[in-house]
C-alpha cells in the first residue's frame, strides 16, 4: 500500500470548539446545532463529514463516467448525514443524492451504484452505518 496523501486535523473542545488543519488553510469553530440543545451558527462534525463524502463521491462518480465514456450533465452530489440514537447508542446513517437533469435515470443510478462501490468514503463506512444512494433529474 502506497500513501498518496494525508490530512490532519486537531480538536479543542469537542463538539464546542474548534478545528485545525496542521497546514492552517482549515480553521472553524465547532457548535452543537440548535436541534442537539446547541447555539448553531457554526459547522458541526455531521456537516463536515457530509461535505467530504460529498466531494470524494463526486470525484468517484466522474471517474466512473469517464472510464465508461459517459458525458455527464451538470450535476450536484448531495449528502445527508444524520446523527441517531437508539436508546443510549449513538450512530450515523446518510443518504447520497446524484441529481443530472436530463440523463436517464436507470442509467445515472448504474453510476451511482458503481460511484458508491469505489468511493473511499463509501468504503469507509460499508458495513459501519446505513447509506442510500438516490438519482433524480
Amino acid at each position: 500500500m502506497e500513501t498518496i496523501y494525508t490530512a490532519t486535523v486537531e480538536n479543542e473542545g469537542g463538539r464546542e470548539g474548534t478545528i485545525r488543519s496542521t497546514d492552517g488553510i482549515l480553521n472553524l469553530d465547532i457548535k452543537r446545532p440548535v436541534e442537539m440543545d446547541g447555539e448553531g451558527g457554526a459547522a458541526n462534525p455531521e456537516m463536515l463529514f457530509a461535505a467530504a463524502y460529498s466531494a470524494c463521491y463526486n470525484g468517484a462518480l466522474k471517474t466512473v463516467a469517464s472510464r465508461r465514456e459517459i458525458i455527464l450533465p451538470d450535476h450536484t452530489v448531495t449528502v445527508s448525514i444524520s446523527l441517531n440514537k437508539d436508546g443510549n447508542n449513538l450512530f450515523l446513517s446518510g443518504r447520497i443524492l446524484v441529481d443530472a437533469p436530463g440523463m436517464d435515470q436507470a442509467e445515472l443510478q448504474k453510476l451511482a451504484n458503481t460511484a458508491h462501490a469505489v468511493c473511499p468514503y463509501s468504503k469507509a463506512v460499508k458495513g459501519n452505518m446505513d447509506m442510500t444512494v438516490e438519482v433524480s433529474g
